[in-house]
């Protein structure tokens, strides 16, 4: 599979002390932000690399060289002038269309990361779209580009930065993206087109985008805070620990009573508020490189009291709430199923007994399986019986927050537990 590296146009800018070069050469710990990429590449047995470059290209050139370089084949593609993000594909088609007949992963050349390439070329290939953007939350989705998927990945809505928005679930493109070679066919002439905003979102109509979403390492190194962060977390081994290839740890969050005062059932967002310190004690586990991960028993949804469009939007709120204190959570998975009859507007075919309402400990399982995670080394963390049963049966360490009737037990609340045991 080929790798398209967009190494862009415009220097790294006044942001940085090394304004006359390219973001892709800015150097940390001694080595420039490609010379990282490339080495993830090789290590995943990619190998075959095209580089596109700007005015500025031979700069990389000289770093690299052309043909075989740092292991890998690099062949360079000069873009004469400037066509936004999406350039670097009229470019590419220009010079490579008889050559890029399979999928195609293409990424900017100013990000550090480390992700299990061939579990998202599974996905991409899976679904079968023509292109799968790379998501994460963002620490900062007040005001990010966000992407709406639906529980297959197919992405159905997309808010730029600017556009307003209320409650939204934090999943961010990551400028990573896995593309079929149809995405060429609908470049044809030399005009500047944004890749997000006139290539991709256009895909939504047709049903042929989708979203990957993931919590490995993708920074992409924008400010000289990100270049220090970069560099902390490359020496810490925090970038390659979180590749999925590697077994992760969590900290699995019941919602209400632990993230959210608990309210009884709760069967509208206008309900939702963050328990106190919740935020906090997020940042903290995604500072941690744990992952933060909501385990939720749902039942409104099979009693008739809330639809799971409605139970979404409460975790979307959650979410935005989380976001506006910088911290987020990586997945969120609930129990629609509540086994007693006789509620008024019920739903029958959910009223069964199930795997995944905690006690038992499918919520955490399914997690697991999706995440590669070590239940032995990560967490469970709630306000009832229920939750500390569901962490015992998945085999995680437990811990039970004091309830909202007084009782008192471990944690007094989540951030005191997170102080504790993080």
């Amino acid at each position: 599979m080929k790798i398209v590296i967009i190494t862009g146009w415009n220097g790294s800018g006044a942001a940085f002390s090394r304004s006359d070069l390219q973001k892709p050469l800015l150097p940390i710990l001694g080595k420039p932000i490609l010379e990282y990429q490339i080495e993830v590449l090789r290590q995943q047995g990619y190998t075959d690399l095209v580089l596109t470059a700007g005015h500025s290209g031979s700069v990389i050139k000289d770093y690299f060289l052309s043909g075989e370089a740092h292991g890998v084949s690099i062949r360079y593609i000069d873009e004469t002038e400037p066509l936004g993000t999406a350039g670097a594909l009229f470019y590419l088609k220009k010079e490579m269309a008889e050559e890029i007949k399979e999928d195609f992963l293409l990424l900017y050349g100013d990000i550090v990361f480390d992700i299990n390439i061939e579990r998202m070329l599974s996905f991409h290939k899976e679904k079968g779209g023509t292109a799968t953007i790379l998501t994460q939350p963002s620490t900062h989705p007040y005001d990010s580009a966000l992407i709406e998927a639906d529980k297959d990945g197919l992405v159905s809505g997309w808010l730029s930065e600017e556009d307003e928005r209320l409650y939204c679930r934090n999943c961010a493109s990551a400028g990573i993206y896995m593309l079929s070679p149809k995405i060429l066919d609908s470049i044809n002439s030399p005009q500047k087109m944004d890749l997000d905003r006139d290539l991709l979102k256009s895909l939504m109509k047709s049903r042929q985008l989708y979203a990957y979403a993931s919590p490995e390492y993708v920074k992409q190194i924008d400010t000289p805070d990100c270049l220090a962060e970069a560099a902390g977390d490359l020496k810490s081994g925090r970038v390659q620990m979180k590749n999925l290839s590697r077994k992760q740890k969590a900290v699995f969050l019941d919602r209400d009573g632990t993230l959210n005062v608990h309210k009884g059932f709760i069967t509208g967002a206008e309900e939702i508020e963050l328990c106190e310190g919740a935020a906090e004690a997020v940042k903290r586990i995604n500072k941690s490189g744990y992952l933060a991960v909501i385990v939720s028993n749902q039942p409104v949804i099979a009693r008739g009291e809330a639809t799971f469009a409605q139970v979404d939007q409460m975790m979307d709120k959650i979410e935005t709430l989380l976001g506006a204190g910088g911290a987020y959570i990586d997945d969120r998975f609930y129990c629609p199923h509540h086994p007693e009859r006789g509620h008024k507007g019920e739903v029958p075919e959910l009223k069964i007994e199930c795997s995944c309402r905690k006690p038992q400990p499918g919520l955490l399982l399914q997690a697991a399986e999706k995440y590669n995670i070590d239940l032995k080394h990560s967490y469970m963390i709630g306000d009832t019986f229920r939750d500390i049963g569901a962490g015992k049966n998945a085999g995680c360490t437990s811990y039970l927050l004091d309830d909202h009737n007084g009782n008192d037990y471990d944690y007094k609340n989540l951030l005191d537990c997170i102080k504790e045991i993080l």
